[in-house]
């Protein structure tokens, strides 16, 4: 049965509409009108998070899980529907929007059974030792605890993985922090129809309604009303740097600081070392297009830098991508607005001195195309606005004189969500020598791949040192994100029964 949105924001259990409204805009089908938050919604969904919290907070791990669990079920029984309105609204294809909601339920269920498990309380025990000299130890006990209610910020280009039940609310449900959710105004639909599923599994699980709210549209006073609200404890968000750092900045003038977790941008180079580049050049140059042009290019982990030591290899590199690329048509983008910014950057970047271009097309209103350009080493030294991110299917070859100047590039570069190496056995010494740089300067290093894929596992690290994100420890995949909403609390000489259930 097809879905149709009410366009309301869901507070506290209850759908609240208001005063004004807004259209989606999606690429078939008709548009809805959906209802345009105000401060006044972001101040009831915060007092309902923390009115929740007393009870949600304490709740124990197994209560959580079965949440968790009742969520991804929820999602699945719409999972037509899901999709219908998904594609509708981004245009991405329903192989896309499938695959997505699949890692969407996938990583609610993963957390249920992380937080059954219980490692990740750190749970620490110092025992008393009375008889110490001088001086006695007292009993210390330790256990991680969740922060309080915790904002969320919907994504553009992933409307179910980085937005209304993605990793940042599963993460922070499954810590114990109620989540209120900024929807992203380029999929309103999916997000009220996700949300459905989170309210009905807050039913059937006897969950306080405040542990979820859903603010639909608004401008920017919305979002900073959301960030510096004294309930919110901490931020997630994935989006774009302009946007990311300003919220960031929000939370550090607050009253009481509180932690913002964005992740913001990246350009994820690639380093093809003279073994690889010569023995299969061609071939990496036909997973890079691949890997490149994959969603239109709308991914954080899209690798938009190659970079290779100058010579023939160089040469056939370039022309075999070139060759890769060319048949590719356009595709359609997430909004007008994410097509005019690719555009954009694909002038910033041909105005650009030194920069030579490959591969030019044409593409307009709502599509993209693919662009190349190349440059040398000097001409990337010489200006950073090279290494800025250009969020959609282009590609910068970069030609650098010898592996010295290789070296010199990837110190240059800011922080990144990946690097990637390419090697054959006989550039080991080469990629040795780059490792200690590479680790300094991503979160996640890959050896003969390619970095668009970013699995749902507990040693993955999504995010890096500014600006990829906002805080270099901190992951937004993976059972590693959870901690970014706890905190460690110690308990010395603490009767059992004051301890939290999971010191007990």
């Amino acid at each position: 049965m097809a879905f149709t949105p009410h366009g309301k924001h869901l507070i506290a259990g209850d759908w609240v509409a208001g005063e004004t409204t807004f259209k989606n805009d999606p690429v078939s089908g008709a548009a809805h009108d959906f209802s345009v938050g105000t401060p006044a919604h972001v101040d009831a969904a915060c007092a309902a998070a923390e009115e929740a919290f007393w009870s949600y907070g304490n709740s124990s791990r197994e209560d959580r899980a079965a949440f968790l669990n009742a969520i991804a079920d929820e999602i699945e029984a719409r999972g037509e529907a899901i999709t219908e309105i998904g594609t509708a609204e981004t245009g991405l294809p329903e192989a896309r929007l499938q695959g997505e909601r699949g890692r969407t339920t996938g990583q609610l269920r993963l957390f249920a059974s992380h937080i059954l498990k219980g490692d990740y309380l750190d749970r620490r025990h110092d025992e008393a030792l009375p008889d110490r000299q001088p001086l006695p130890r007292p009993d210390i006990k330790m256990v991680q605890r969740p922060l309080g209610p915790v904002a969320v910020f919907g994504a553009s280009n992933f409307p179910l993985a980085f937005s209304t039940a993605g990793g940042d609310t599963a993460s922070a449900l499954a810590a114990g922090c109620p989540v209120v959710v900024k929807g992203h105004s380029a999929h309103p639909g999916t997000a009220e129809i996700v949300a459905e599923a989170i309210l009905a599994a807050i039913k059937s699980c006897g969950v306080h309604p405040g542990v979820f709210s859903l603010i639909q549209g608004g401008k920017r006073d919305v979002g900073q009303a959301l960030v510096q609200h004294p309930l919110i404890n901490a931020v997630g968000f994935t989006g774009s740097l302009g946007g990311g750092r300003a919220l960031f900045d929000l939370c550090a003038q607050r009253e009481n600081p509180i932690p913002f977790f964005g992740e913001l941008g990246s350009v994820n180079p690639m380093f093809l070392l003279p073994q690889a580049l010569g023995a299969r050049g061609a071939e990496i140059a036909q997973g890079w297009s691949g890997s490149l042009t994959m969603g239109a290019g709308q991914f954080c982990t899209n690798p938009g830098i190659s970079v290779v030591i100058d010579g023939p290899d160089a040469d056939a590199f370039i022309e075999a991508a070139t060759k890769a690329l060319e048949p590719m048509g356009a595709q359609t983008m997430l909004t007008d607005g994410i097509a005019s910014a690719y555009r954009a950057g694909r002038d910033r970047v041909a105005g650009t001195k030194g920069v030579q271009e490959v591969l030019t097309s044409v593409c307009d209103m709502r599509n993209a195309t693919p662009y190349l350009f190349a440059t040398t080493g000097d001409e990337w030294l010489e200006n950073e606005a090279l290494g800025e991110e250009v969020f959609g299917p282009l590609g910068l070859i970069v030609r650098v004189r010898d592996f010295d100047q290789m070296r010199d590039m990837a110190l240059s570069l800011q922080g990144q969500l990946t690097c990637t190496i390419h090697m054959d056995d006989g550039d080991t010494t080469h990629a040795q020598a780059l490792m200690p740089v590479l680790e300094r300067k991503a979160g996640r290093i890959l050896a003969n791949g390619f970095p668009t894929g970013v699995e749902v596992c507990d040693a993955m690290v999504h995010g890096g040192p500014y600006p990829a994100s906002t805080n270099f420890g901190a992951t937004s995949v993976g059972t590693m994100a959870i901690r970014r909403f706890l905190r460690p609390v110690s308990y010395q000489n603490m009767p059992d029964a004051l301890l939290p259930a999971d010191l007990r």
